[in-house]
């Protein structure tokens, strides 16, 4: 059983990472769209970190299950796989609501107006929500307790920086970290 539970938890993080892929795909699409409609870049100091962090989220998780081969426990892996779930289902949400204007690059397009729809009446960064979230809660799907500590340390200390950037980006003050 143990074996099964360390392939099915390989199986969801690359799941995850097909996922990822396609974010980039509709990231790149749009980077090309906002550019074309004088698209100013931001924080291009720490979108490497963040790719490096993101990455080391997937790699990390699977390294950590399959050397130190913790038990699944039930009731933490399939409470923290709805709250992983739940994670990507907003993230998507805040994907289909900013359209064009989603990117995994601080793009602000001059003259657009702020969104304030779907989950961005409630929340000024929803998509960070689904990030922090995501990253203690896909770890511990498999009790990858360390992943998810160091990760979710690493992210907090990333979107201090990404978010003052977003901000001041889409105040239209000038941010390069």
């Amino acid at each position: 059983m143990a074996d099964l539970s360390l392939i099915l938890f390989t199986v969801l993080v690359l799941l995850v990472g097909v996922e990822r892929v396609a974010e980039l795909v509709v990231a790149r699409r749009n980077a090309r769209w906002s550019f074309a409609h004088g698209g100013v870049e931001s924080g291009r100091g720490h979108y490497p970190v963040m790719v490096v962090l993101h990455t080391g989220l997937l790699v990390g998780a699977l390294v950590e299950v399959w050397v130190r081969r913790p038990d699944f426990v039930p009731l933490l892996g399939w409470t923290m796989l709805v709250l992983a779930l739940a994670a990507q289902a907003l993230r998507w949400w805040c994907i289909a609501t900013l359209g064009r204007q989603w990117n995994t690059r601080v793009i602000v397009v001059p003259g657009l107006d702020l969104v304030r729809r779907g989950p961005y009446r409630r929340l000024p960064h929803p998509n960070y929500v689904a990030v922090v979230v995501e990253g203690f809660a896909l770890p511990l799907v498999h009790s990858a307790w360390v992943t998810a500590l160091v990760f979710t340390v690493a992210n907090a200390v990333l979107l201090t920086v990404r978010i003052r950037t977003e901000n001041r980006a889409l105040t239209g003050v000038a941010d390069d970290r």
